[in-house]
């Protein structure tokens, strides 16, 4: 008999050690999310979760071990409720059962779930018995492929976002011809004097000239002047040839017509 209460000593200070170091990890993972959640990174997030689940593996060790009584079979039976405070229960409870009273006895002294828990429980043990073998394995398969394809399209994207970070972004533009187009606007380099041919100034070949114009001029005087007698040619070609001679001014006809009026030969 003292051998098994030893041995069940022993399984409880085991218990409890890995429960307040789970309580522990519990706690700084909970500070942390409550307090440096905006420098916290996701590498501690999951170290934090790690460290959790391997505290939980320990714990369900130490129950599953072969020396560990089964907890199960052993009786609570409380002696003392009083509704005064007790400091001795404060202290082992850490502030969070002040009193051992009727009202909180059923509450941690329960060996099973509240009743609407309970029901709930039922009704969802009846609903999965109801689902036959075949629509199961059916159900499964489906969630098992939907599954894969997310997998599968998650690996690609992680794929592809690697790939396009390594690959360098291909060039659309020529370095060299946008620094000599920059040039040429900015300071007319590269740039050349020459004109087309139709675009020459006055004077220059490649345009109608003042020949051009006096030509078509004389030929206007000449119409013109066609009913005057022969003896006013003379005067009229001396006229024409001092408007040619001028280059790169156009002759005005209207003073050549006066001129030519005033000199009737029947005003003397």
């Amino acid at each position: 008999m003292q051998r098994e209460e030893k041995q069940l000593e022993a399984s409880l200070d085991a218990l409890l050690s890995q429960v307040a170091d789970l309580k522990n990890s519990l706690g700084s993972f909970i500070y942390k999310l409550e307090n440096e959640y905006d420098r916290l990174t996701w590498p501690s997030v999951l170290d934090s979760f790690a460290l959790l689940s391997g505290q939980l593996n320990t714990l369900n060790k130490v129950l599953k071990h072969e020396k560990t009584p089964l907890f199960r079979n052993q009786v609570i039976i409380p002696l003392v409720l009083s509704p005064d405070r007790d400091e001795d229960l404060m202290r082992q409870t850490e502030g969070r059962v002040p009193v051992f009273s009727h009202e909180v006895v059923p509450d941690h002294l329960r060996t099973k779930p509240d009743p609407e828990v309970e029901e709930q429980e039922k009704q969802l043990t009846t609903d999965a018995a109801r689902v036959g073998a075949d629509a199961a394995q059916k159900q499964i398969q489906s969630l098992n492929k939907m599954c894969s394809n997310l997998l599968e399209k998650i690996s690609k994207e992680e794929r592809e976002s690697e790939s396009g970070g390594l690959r360098p972004n291909k060039q659309t533009f020529n370095p060299a011809d946008t620094n000599a187009l920059v040039a040429a606007v900015a300071f007319g380099k590269g740039l050349s004097n020459w004109r087309p041919s139709g675009s020459s100034g006055p004077g220059q070949p490649g345009q109608p000239g003042a020949g051009t114009i006096l030509a078509g001029t004389s030929g206007l005087q000449q119409v013109q002047m066609a009913g005057a007698p022969s003896q006013q040619q003379p005067l009229l070609s001396g006229v024409q040839m001092a408007q040619t001679g001028q280059t790169g001014k156009m002759p005005s006809g209207i003073k050549t017509n006066i001129k030519s009026a005033s000199m009737h030969p029947y005003q003397r």
